[in-house]
């Protein structure tokens, strides 16, 4: 059962939005504005009620209230429906109303012993108080509209099915105001919906009904009994429940970090580590399937295979961790000119694989020349070089009788034409 004791977590617990902030003082507002309005209505005035009964219920109401769990999305789930139920049942709707309203004015002011701010509990209490009234009074009138007894002193098979209509229109009106502060506040609100909490709800709207009929027949020594037993019973499912979110918790954490190691393994299965680009294994994978699409859309695109000239001179000259900054200065050089559409690999050692889709061989080659221009007027004086790296590129564009092999065979004979024209060229 959801009660709003405690305000739903949210990107910093317990704190209220100017929106949530306004729906809480408006709800206590309209709630004590229906009290008021009852209790002038009312036939049998507030004064003729037995005050024991009254310290009674407010005592009881507090002490379920304290019996709950949290759930790390929608908030607080207590046991209050019991003592707002019987309350109900033993008192009237109107009595009922006033007492859990005022038990839920009262308990979040213990969270300022924690350090809670004032603000905050203020908040939760007027949010609290408002919409537990309101539950209590509209669907208890609406109880004793249908013909419900207060005060219940048997059951028989005509007051079940108002009971049922109780409980139920409680439920649901309770989850309609929580749903209400969730989505003012953009709350995550999975989780919200759970068959232990509609359990738990019609379990403790029974157990209600058996507090209110031993009430109202004053067996004493009974009713210590079964409050006893009940309290010992919502102690157990409170510990039953707080060890199911917390096994919730546990295991939605494994299932987060297998997600996350599976989205680790599939990026070093298609990522290049060193330059951060796609890896020949994705690039092969790639152009078979951007074969079959071009094939099938009746399009073209080109590829082009780009090497670095004399790169062994680099590693032998200024080591291999020079070397490798060449090639992470390279791989962004390439990214960031390339359009969002290409797609760029690291094919080799040095080599690196572009494919140009919806591009012709000679859009390509102008891009490729822009490319190579860029990386030749890098400064490359930072990494302690003489001299620009340059690199040469062969192109080559699909055709329907060529496959991803024969296409790529294609670019690098090209690749090698331009290696022997005497590099930092583009050949297509």
């Amino acid at each position: 059962m959801h009660t709003a004791t405690s305000h739903p977590d949210g990107p910093s617990p317990l704190q209220w939005t100017r929106r949530e902030a306004g729906y809480a003082i408006a709800l206590f507002i309209v709630a004590v504005l229906a009290l008021a309005v009852a209790t002038l209505k009312a036939q049998t005035p507030l004064s003729v009620i037995n005050l024991d009964s009254v310290l009674f219920f407010l005592l009881y109401g507090l002490f379920t209230i304290s019996i709950g769990y949290y759930h790390p999305n929608v908030g607080y789930y207590s046991f209050d429906r019991v003592a707002q139920v019987a309350s109900i049942l033993v008192l009237g709707p109107l009595a009922a109303a006033w007492i859990n309203g005022l038990a839920s004015l009262l308990y979040p002011w213990h969270r300022l012993r924690t350090g809670t701010p004032v603000r905050e509990v203020a908040l939760a209490s007027l949010h609290n108080a408002g919409l537990m009234t309101l539950v209590v009074l509209s669907c208890g009138s609406l109880y004793t509209a249908f013909g419900g007894v207060a005060p219940l002193t048997t059951i028989d098979s005509n007051s079940i099915l108002r009971l049922v209509l109780l409980v139920l229109s409680m439920q649901g009106l309770n989850d309609l105001g929580m749903l209400a502060v969730l989505k003012l506040g953009r709350r995550d609100i999975s989780g919200f919906f759970q068959s232990f909490a509609v359990a738990l709800e019609l379990g403790s709207g029974a157990a209600a009904v058996l507090v209110a009929v031993v009430y109202n027949t004053m067996d004493l020594q009974l009713l210590v009994l079964l409050l006893g037993v009940l309290s010992l019973g919502m102690l157990a499912l409170r510990e039953f429940a707080s060890m199911r979110m917390s096994l919730e918790r546990l295991v939605e954490e494994r299932t987060e970090s297998l997600r996350q190691k599976t989205r680790e393994l599939e990026q070093l299965a298609t990522q290049d580590k060193l330059t951060g680009l796609f890896n020949r294994r994705y690039a092969d994978s790639y152009l078979v399937k951007q074969l079959a699409h071009s094939e099938r859309a009746m399009a073209t695109f080109t590829i082009a295979l780009a090497d670095l000239d004399r790169f062994k001179q680099i590693n032998d000259e200024h080591s291999h961790a020079v070397g490798d900054e060449v090639l992470r200065v390279v791989a962004n050089t390439l990214s960031s000119r390339c359009r969002k559409s290409d797609m760029i690999a690291r094919y080799g050692g040095e080599e690196f694989l572009i494919c140009f889709p919806d591009a012709t061989l000679d859009t390509a080659f102008k891009l490729c020349e822009e490319l190579r221009l860029a990386v030749e007027q890098q400064d490359w004086s930072s990494l302690g070089l003489q001299s620009s790296v340059t690199m040469s590129v062969g192109l080559a564009q699909s055709r329907p009788e060529l496959d991803a092999n024969e296409i790529v065979n294609i670019a690098d004979q090209r690749l090698y034409a331009a290696k022997k024209s005497g590099r930092n060229l583009v050949v297509a």
